[in-house]
């Protein structure tokens, strides 16, 4: 039901979801941010990243590792080369500096007003944000990705703010 949503969706939309970001909820001055090359039918975020770049920011893209371990970062700009990843992402070269975020821009298959969102079933974004307690998220997805409730578990780590098209949804939890 959520890929469907997110299928009749205009990925066009992403410039929405830009303004609505850098207006009511711009990460902080100098922070690293780690985004993602958008796959699919997923909302594009690269003008948000376009955007944030402008601004001073670097950016990184995640590098997927084997299973059960946290996501790496490697500093990435527009116009740098990208490499093909596993299960069809895109990722910098290995000779591309690895970089830490301060800010993570969090993919969502489906969320739910508590915070709470699936992703594509590798756990590697809870990992992730399980190993960068310090570092500020932000999902980002359609609007239409919405459920009324996404089922959790125990290593599930909520979501504060998610971003779509529509506006920036703050978390019930």
């Amino acid at each position: 039901m959520a890929l469907a949503a997110r299928t009749a969706a205009d990925p066009r939309h992403g410039l929405w979801l830009a303004a609505h970001v850098l207006a009511q909820c711009p990460p902080p001055p100098g922070a690293i941010i780690a985004g993602f090359w958008p796959m699919g039918a997923e909302i594009d975020i690269r003008p948000l990243l376009l955007a944030l770049q402008g601004r001073g920011h670097t950016l990184a893209l995640p590098i997927t590792p084997k299973r059960g371990q946290p996501l790496s970062f490697r500093a990435w700009r527009f116009g740098a080369p990208l490499l093909p990843g596993p299960f069809g992402t895109s990722q910098p070269p290995p000779e591309a500096p690895a970089a830490t975020p301060d800010f993570l821009l969090v993919p969502l298959l489906a969320f739910d007003a508590r915070g709470h969102r699936l992703g594509y079933g590798g756990g590697y974004y809870d990992r992730t944000l399980a190993a960068l307690p310090w570092a500020a998220a932000l999902g980002v997805a359609f609007a239409s990705q919405c459920l009324p409730l996404v089922p959790t578990d125990a290593t599930d780590i909520p979501l504060p703010r998610i971003a779509t098209e529509a506006g920036i949804i703050q978390s019930e939890a």
